[in-house]
């Protein structure tokens, strides 16, 4: 049985698609991001009577949720959701000189047809709110960060607003931290992995619900390069020849929510524990630079959760070490 590809560029109001059958003959639709257009696209899907369906897209910020969850509830279809570093990689080794929406669609599905990229596991209900919540989370300290900072040069005209909006932000801020302990709690699984993630010397509340938000279930990674690189955490060297010796620095081909909230546990990591002030002093022997260092640290802070989330054992500072 033929598997057809179906090939989704996805935007906030409208998704391109692209049907690439297994002789290179496409087909094109363009349906709304919502509910209502994504029964427009299995209407048409049944209409061209494809058996084996393979459809893959990229993870476009929120905007491509609702079809990955959409198109893995029908029975005849696998869904892959590629890092769109991967989309703009392939495209280029391909020469492709064309940007429009059709063409990034169809250029989707030849990636998919050529690589075969991993089927895509929809988080658990409990997963998706807490993410939601995490990323609603971030937003209001990044909002209240900006606030703060123009507080400092504020005219008098202005500057009770800025204060009212602060206060705000920080009951706001409040009560959602309420809001993802009390979630985490009402979930048996999600209380015992926080327990565990605790154990962690370094590792904090925040961080702590990021890591249950994205890797509550680390078999879905299988291995701890896989959840490293999720991240962008993962080392990226630069060198070639004899000439070219660059600075070996974070990918950053990743989750930026992650790759944040291993910064700070990372530092204290680093400088107020002994576990991580061992493993900061190794590689300062082995003169490696400070940013280097830190980088390894959230590099190592993310491994180390992701093992004791796969063993179901807590932190054990003997086996680094200390």
């Amino acid at each position: 049985m033929d598997t057809v590809v179906l090939g989704i560029d996805v935007s906030k109001s409208k998704l391109d698609c692209v049907l690439l059958y297994s002789q290179g003959k496409t087909r094109h639709k363009v349906v709304g991001n919502s509910v209502e257009g994504l029964a427009m696209l299995e209407q048409w899907l049944d209409k061209h009577e494809v058996e084996m369906l393979h459809v893959c897209m990229e993870a476009t910020g929120i905007y491509w949720e609702l079809a990955a969850e959409t198109m893995a509830k029908r029975s005849d279809c696998v869904v892959s959701v590629v890092n769109p570093a991967q989309i703009k990689a392939f495209g280029a080794s391909r020469l492709v000189r064309t940007k429009t929406d059709k063409a990034d669609a169809a250029l989707i599905a030849r990636f998919c047809t050529e690589r075969r990229p991993e089927a895509w596991q929809p988080p658990s209900a409990q997963e998706q709110a807490l993410r939601a919540m995490v990323l609603r989370l971030d937003a209001l300290h990044g909002m209240r960060t900006q606030e703060s900072n123009r507080l400092e040069s504020a005219r008098e005209a202005v500057r009770a607003g800025i204060e009212e909006h602060l206060t705000w932000l920080d009951e706001q801020i409040a009560r959602l931290e309420r809001q993802i302990r009390d979630h985490i709690d009402s979930d048996p699984d999600m209380r015992d992995k926080r327990q565990l993630l605790e154990s962690i010397p370094g590792v904090g509340e925040r961080t702590v619900a990021v890591l249950l938000a994205f890797y509550a279930h680390p078999e879905r990674f299988g291995k701890a390069r896989k959840a490293v690189a999720f991240a962008g955490l993962d080392p990226r060297q630069h060198e070639s020849g004899s000439s070219v010796r660059g600075r070996t620095h974070l990918s950053k081909i990743g989750d930026v929510l992650v790759r944040k909230a291993h910064y700070m546990p990372a530092m204290v990591a680093a400088y107020k524990t002994r576990w991580g002030g061992l493993f900061r002093l190794r590689l300062a022997s082995a003169g490696k630079h400070p940013k280097l260092i830190i980088g390894a640290m959230m590099r190592k802070l993310l491994q180390v959760a992701f093992g004791v989330l796969k063993s179901g054992k807590p932190f054990d500072p003997a086996l680094h070490g200390a």
